[in-house]
């Protein structure tokens, strides 16, 4: 008999945003350094789905690279910060507080899904993230993912230290089969 694994968080809202409180950004309102290097991918005028955007420092850099950005996350304070951010910047995203299960992913509206360290996703979830993000592509669309490995639990940082959290190149299996792989 199998049982269900725990949850990772008993409150996911709650704990992210406590984690946002204050007027700090967390992780800072420069993009990821991996979704950076890869801008290349991203041309003006692509419609782009940033999936737990958190403080909004992936969403904004797009939108300042001239794309149309769409973003969710599950904490208020975290979206409030990114909406804050975008008029800093002077750029338009579009911010919705929403979980990956409650969020309405468009069938066929984005031209790529940007999803940057979902470690707190459990592999059910992962997969629920994945087959919406591939439904929601246009033809040609790619999903651009960075996460850690369980390479990652070796150096004790960035995350949940749970193997079950981390990114492997099957748990994208079937979801993700026949979109664009870049490394």
């Amino acid at each position: 008999m199998t049982s269900e694994a725990p949850p990772l968080f008993e409150d996911p809202a709650g704990t992210w945003n406590a984690r946002y409180e204050g007027s700090e950004f967390r992780f800072g309102t420069t993009p990821n350094a991996w979704l950076e290097s890869h801008g290349s991918l991203f041309q003006p005028d692509q419609r782009v789905l940033c999936v737990a955007d958190g403080e909004g420092r992936n969403s904004v850099w797009l939108a300042g690279r001239g794309l149309e950005v769409d973003a969710f996350d599950i904490a208020e304070a975290g979206v409030a910060k990114a909406r804050r951010l975008a008029v800093e910047r002077g750029v338009k995203v579009n911010c919705t507080v929403s979980d990956c299960d409650s969020f309405t992913w468009q069938p066929r509206h984005y031209d790529a899904v940007v999803i940057v360290f979902i470690q707190f996703a459990d592999p059910a979830k992962r997969a629920r993230i994945f087959a919406n993000a591939k439904r929601c592509l246009k033809p040609g669309g790619f999903v651009a993912v960075q996460g850690y490995t369980t390479k990652q639990l070796e150096y004790k940082t960035g995350g949940r230290r749970a193997s079950r959290t981390c990114t492997r190149k099957r748990c994208f299996g079937r979801p993700l089969a026949t979109c664009r792989s870049r490394s």
